[in-house]
């Protein structure tokens, strides 16, 4: 966490391999993804991470269960049964064959953090998924996002400036001017990011 401008956006792109690093190195679940070629990054970001953006990165011509199935359908194991189950958990079952237009912003978001989810990635990022979002369907995203997150195993790298959001979190990293300045254990589980 941490003001406007601190560096989370690009640090979660760093560890996502959409950014390149100028040092040192990323190593993503076991894998060392520094100086991989952009399809190589592209097969272990396809497998490995589930994307949630404040700004919910939809496609427009997709409906909100072709949306969902994207990702799979990139990695070539599209289930439509898996993605009417995720859509229907973040309470969208009866909006599957709408359009991104034809949805509310809290809408968007819940059919993005379907998306997220569609491959049951080991990790998933989140760049304030909340932001975009009045308080109400903030905090049921949030909910959302916290069940589907314990469900299905994941770790939950999650990008924000807001401390409510960043108190659900087991480890917080906060940035200022894009370096570290405090990084503090808050639960009991493990974690294997490591920040220097």
């Amino acid at each position: 966490m941490g003001p406007s401008g601190s560096g989370k956006s690009t640090l979660l792109g760093l560890l996502a391999g959409l950014d390149t690093v100028t040092s040192g190195s990323v190593i993503l679940d076991g894998v060392n993804i520094t100086g991989m070629a952009e399809d190589q990054l592209a097969l272990v970001r396809g497998r490995k991470i589930g994307f949630v953006f404040q700004s919910y990165q939809l496609i427009p011509t997709l409906t909100a269960q072709e949306n969902v199935l994207l990702p799979a359908e990139l990695t070539g194991t599209g289930d439509p049964r898996r993605a009417r189950e995720l859509l229907a958990r973040v309470g969208l079952e009866d909006r599957l064959d709408h359009y991104p237009v034809q949805l509310s912003g809290g809408e968007q978001q819940r059919v993005a953090l379907a998306r997220a989810f569609m491959v049951s990635p080991p990790i998933l990022m989140a760049d304030e998924p909340t932001g975009n979002l009045d308080s109400a369907n903030g905090q049921h995203v949030l909910d959302l996002l916290l069940d589907l997150n314990a469900r299905e195993s994941t770790t939950l790298v999650l990008v924000t400036h807001d401390a409510n959001l960043a108190s659900f979190a087991d480890r917080r990293v906060t940035l200022r001017d894009g370096k570290i300045v405090s990084d503090e254990r808050t639960g009991t589980r493990e974690h294997s990011i490591n920040l220097r």
